[in-house]
């Protein structure tokens, strides 16, 4: 009997304590758990949302990495180089994500050249100061109830503090700079199908002469265990950035090559003479 009422204090004592007494209603969030891939092409800004609104500096830019492209050359893609894609082109789905929803954060989980997630602040807090910029940026979120229900529908999502180099996507639709941006998005069910996700993005960048995105459609994978792909680029990239200057290394023999015809070769300043 001793033993039997020791066992409820103690219970007791732990049920009491912070980490325990918090219950997270799970059920007022929405359904966003899954596998999301993609619907069509990844690669599709222009297909869905007409030519980028660029301005004359920027639009050079993307002529000239389209030029380059044309040549055989990865162009204004650093992901060619394996940096990670960033925002929002990590948005594209070029493999499957996961998104996680916790109290405080939301997290969004994929890997395409390396592993990389996203964090999605939905405590309530303010912009930093002035926080590290990263290629993912910093993300505050706000949970939306839209009908009524008293359950959340939607999670509207603001990205700001991003650092270069970034591109929409492999064609090589340039930002500015300044790394100024901000990308804003909407996060919702289709509501005539729930294992359909739509995420609306709208990006707002100096680069361009007004504010331009695309809707961006998932579908939700059916299977009890997903597989998960997790990718390490360096493995098996080919490409070799010197200077401004990109080179291809030959899988056969590991030797530097020309990207395109008549490429001169890098600076060899450093290196003695080769030997005859």
């Amino acid at each position: 009997m001793l033993d039997r009422a020791m066992c409820a204090v103690a219970a007791a004592a732990l049920l009491a304590t912070p980490s325990l007494a918090q219950v997270v209603d799970y059920s007022k969030y929405p359904a966003f758990m899954g596998q999301w891939d993609r619907m069509g092409g990844p690669n599709n800004w222009r297909q869905l949302s007409g030519p980028p609104p660029l301005t004359p500096e920027y639009q050079k830019v993307f002529e000239k990495s389209e030029a380059e492209q044309a040549q055989g050359q990865p162009g204004n893609w650093p992901s060619s180089f394996c940096l990670p894609e960033g925002m929002p082109a990590m948005m594209n789905v070029y493999n499957p994500f996961e998104i996680i929803i916790k109290p405080d954060t939301t997290y969004i989980l994929t890997s395409h050249n390396n592993d990389v997630y996203r964090r999605i602040y939905t405590d309530g807090r303010d912009w930093p100061a002035d926080p590290e910029r990263t290629l993912t940026g910093y993300s505050i979120g706000h949970w939306l109830d839209q009908d009524g229900s008293g359950k959340y529908t939607t999670l509207d999502v603001e990205t700001r503090f991003l650092k270069g180099p970034r591109a929409y996507e492999v064609t090589g639709i340039p930002f500015h700079e300044d790394n100024q941006t901000i990308i804003r998005e909407r996060f919702h069910l289709d509501k005539a199908n729930p294992d359909v996700l739509l995420d609306d993005i709208t990006v707002m960048d100096h680069a361009l002469t007004r504010p331009w995105g695309k809707p961006q459609k998932l579908y939700r994978r059916t299977g009890a265990r997903p597989v998960w792909l997790s990718e390490t680029c360096p493995e098996d990239n080919v490409w070799v950035r010197i200077g401004d200057e990109t080179y291809y290394r030959n899988v056969a023999d590991g030797k530097l090559m020309p990207s395109y015809k008549d490429q001169a070769p890098p600076d060899l300043s450093y290196f003695g003479q080769a030997k005859k």
